[in-house]
C-alpha cells in the first residue's frame, strides 16, 4: 500500500507547536510511521505486535 492510500494521523504525542511531529497510519499486518515534516521521504512499516510493545515500552 503507498503512503498516499494510507489514513495518516498526527501522534497525540507529537509536539502541539507543529514541530517534532510524527504521524502513523495503520494497516492489517503493521502501523506505519512517517514525519509529517517531510512526507516526501520513506515512512518505515512495524509489524502490530511489536507496535504494542514499543508503545507499552515508552508510556511506561
Amino acid at each position: 500500500m503507498s503512503a498516499t492510500e494510507l489514513a495518516w494521523f498526527k501522534s497525540s504525542y507529537s509536539g502541539s507547536q507543529g514541530d517534532d511531529c510524527v504521524e502513523v497510519a495503520r494497516t492489517e499486518q503493521a502501523v506505519c510511521v512517517r514525519d509529517s515534516k517531510d512526507v516526501t521521504r520513506p515512512h518505515f512499516a512495524v509489524g502490530r505486535d511489536h507496535w504494542t510493545e514499543f508503545v507499552a515500552f515508552v508510556g511506561s
